[in-house]
């Protein structure tokens, strides 16, 4: 491979905000923060969403029912219409 040419790959914590999880996997992303985790220090990515706390991989997943949703539709939206 070149010299100079491929971004910085090295090993990164990345951490949910919402969970409080972190995880320490290798990327190119860069950042201003840093954390100290086993006695060596990371460069920190902050993130909304993981696996840890997406609804789909926990199972706290809601279905909505489709006929609710088409009854709410038809109940907002027939006052619009015009009766000939």
């Amino acid at each position: 491979m070149k010299e100079g040419i491929h971004p910085n790959y090295r090993d990164v914590v990345f951490q949910d905000m919402s969970s409080g999880v972190k995880f320490i996997t290798r990327s190119t992303a860069s950042s201003r923060e840093n954390i100290e985790l086993d006695g060596k220090t990371y460069p920190l990515i902050k993130l909304d969403v993981t696996s840890e706390s997406h609804p789909f991989y926990t199972g706290a997943q809601q279905r909505v029912s489709e006929t609710g949703r088409v009854e709410k539709f038809r109940q907002r939206f027939a006052r619009t219409t015009i009766k000939k």
